[in-house]
């Protein structure tokens, strides 16, 4: 049975006889089961215990009933009555024809023309909801990377896992903000916009402050990588013209509204352009240009976005695999090739002497590094997604000894190999979160998955959490507790130069809580801080550059005594020793300006 009264072979292009407007062809949000992101479609037929929808870029999905929600079956059977009525009726019908609706500026449809040509390449997916247009991808161009960098800290592109929950997300329906923000020393962290081949754009300031390109951190084709080894653009991907066609859209900014090249999309000169980089056209709809001067793109945002610690939120996250390196003065890359699928070759130059980075990204995201510095010393070394003894190694530069090999793998994030591995088709359970990522711990205890959302897309814990804040203390979350767990316990903590500081202790959580939220002071029991107080300790890193902290969730089988009183971390540590059933640890980073 069709989803439209008598005039099935006609149902795209025509509405309802007057009367029974509310059967007219339109589309209607579906749910599916094992997947949490929802389906805009319109319904085409019923048949086979089978619905047959349409989305909103014209492909056609068949799904089992059974799949659907309970309220979807529910809107299916009425449907049916429905039709079978007017069916069966004398009524006289009148078919009207109509175009597409279209609201705000930009169609869904026109989103998707934009993303096509590197969809039907398998480079990235993408889906719908009523909010967003999302984009997937794993985070890897298909041109060269990397070649005429002149300032590098050592970092080289891996495969990001941008899918899911963690994929790319544009507003389907922008709308201009009443006071449009600049990317003029803000949102100087994380991406600012999007390319058509699912590379994301940074802001060409760096997290300093500085242009990028001018600075020479750039390579031939405005991108570089940052501290997660996540290549991104600084600079307006105009080279993407030569495969979606000069004139086309070749990125969207993440407000909503697209950028184009250094031309109209008539192939007209660009002109009056706003202090953001964008203008609107002769039917009034707003777009950005690429320009061979800073902004180089969009200069700001002209529609609604949302800033958190600098930001735009919500946005992917980097996973990073292995610690940020230091910056290697006087370098200059200049080659970079893949060998083969999955092994890449990265050769530098220091005052005339060669050094190179080899790498092998295995199936299992286990990356292994062979590095040989311009004084000839080869350094081999692997990070896996699993986490190890929860210390990061100490950072090198050129012509040290590596330090001793640990017996574990060093902490990661699963890195797909290719699109197909990085995208599950309908189950997103293997998608990563927005806020963070859950390092497996050290043994064969099981994992529990930690999240928090006091920590951004990037990684970096919010502000409020921090002494230049509220000093809150984190917000944490926590799945996936073994059936026999009695009692959790949370500690904070980070790797220092001499020992390792504790800033946070919580035990004899009740087993049924999952979530402390931030600044709770009603949950467990708090224990000491390295300053000896029974309070949450507010980070307030000294020295320049982004720190590494954790957080350590452990699911226990009894609940914890102390004689003594008050325990700190070494007394916890000693006591859940023979207790703990599973364990997860979440990475995150912080930043001081000041």
């Amino acid at each position: 049975m069709t989803c439209t009264a008598f005039f099935s072979q006609l149902a795209i292009n025509v509405n309802a006889h007057p009367g029974h407007d509310q059967l007219a062809l339109s589309a209607r949000t579906w749910h599916v089961m094992e997947s949490e992101v929802p389906l805009v479609a319109t319904c085409i037929a019923v048949r086979d215990n089978s619905v047959q929808l349409r989305t909103s870029f014209g492909k056609l999905v068949t799904l089992p009933l059974d799949k659907l929600s309970d309220q979807d079956r529910q809107w299916v059977e009425a449907r049916q009555v429905q039709i079978r009525k007017i069916n069966n009726s004398n009524q006289p019908i009148t078919l009207v024809s109509f175009a597409p609706e279209v609201k705000g500026n930009v169609q869904p449809t026109a989103i998707a023309k934009a993303f096509d040509p590197f969809e039907k390449l398998n480079a990235i997916r993408y889906r719908m909801d009523e909010s967003y247009f999302y984009v997937e991808s794993n985070g890897m161009p298909d041109h060269p990377m990397m070649v005429g960098i002149r300032a590098w800290q050592q970092q080289v592109p891996l495969f990001q896992k941008y899918v899911g929950d963690n994929a790319w997300q544009i507003p389907v329906l922008p709308k201009p903000a009443a006071q449009p923000a600049t990317t003029k020393n803000r949102f100087l962290r994380g991406a600012i916009a999007l390319a058509v081949n699912g590379i994301p754009i940074f802001n060409p300031l760096n997290n300093r402050g500085d242009d990028s390109f001018l600075f020479g951190e750039l390579d031939q084709f405005g991108g570089h990588c940052g501290r997660a080894d996540d290549y991104h653009y600084h600079l307006a991907p105009v080279h993407l013209e030569k495969q979606v066609g000069k004139g086309n859209v070749i990125a969207y900014a993440l407000d909503g509204y697209p950028i184009y090249g250094y031309e109209e999309p008539d192939g007209s000169k660009v002109v009056g352009l706003d202090r953001l980089n964008g203008h609107k056209d002769t039917d009034g709809n707003y777009h950005y240009h690429a320009t061979k001067d800073y902004p180089y793109l969009n200069g700001g945002f002209y529609g609604e976005v949302t800033e958190r610690d600098g930001q735009v939120d919500p946005q992917p996250r980097a996973e990073p695999l292995r610690p940020a390196m230091p910056p290697l003065r006087g370098a200059t890359i200049t080659d970079f090739v893949q060998a083969k699928p999955g092994s890449f070759r990265l050769t530098y130059d220091v005052d005339g002497k060669k050094g190179s980075v080899s790498y092998t990204v295995t199936n299992d995201g286990t990356v292994q590094f062979s590095s040989v510095d311009t004084y000839g010393k080869t350094i081999d070394e692997t990070y896996s997604p699993k986490r190890g003894n929860g210390r990061r190694p100490p950072l090198r530069r050129q012509g040290e000894n590596p330090p001793p090999r640990e017996k574990e793998s060093r902490q990661g994030a699963s890195l797909p190999r290719d699109l197909s591995t990085a995208m599950p088709s309908n189950d997103r359970s293997n998608g990563t979160r927005n806020r963070g990522e859950t390092s497996k711990p050290s043994g064969k205890l099981p994992m529990l998955a930690v999240t928090s959302r006091s920590v951004n897309a990037n990684g970096f814990v919010s502000i409020d959490c921090t002494c230049d804040g509220k000093a809150h203390s984190p917000a944490v979350s926590w799945s996936n507790a073994p059936a026999a767990t009695q009692s959790f316990a949370i500690s904070l903590w980070h790797t220092a130069p001499d020992k390792e500081k504790s800033y946070w202790l919580l035990y004899n959580i009740p087993s049924n809580v999952t979530t402390v939220p931030e600044g709770s002071r009603e949950i467990g029991t708090i224990g000491l801080n390295d300053r000896r107080r029974a309070e949450y300790d507010p980070m307030c890193s000294k020295g320049p550059g982004a720190k590494s902290y954790h957080i350590t969730v452990y699911a226990l089988s009894a609940e914890l005594k102390f004689a003594s009183g008050k325990a700190d971390r070494a007394a916890l540590l000693d006591a859940i020793k023979n207790v703990t059933i599973a364990e997860g640890t979440l990475d995150f980073q912080y930043e001081r300006n000041k």
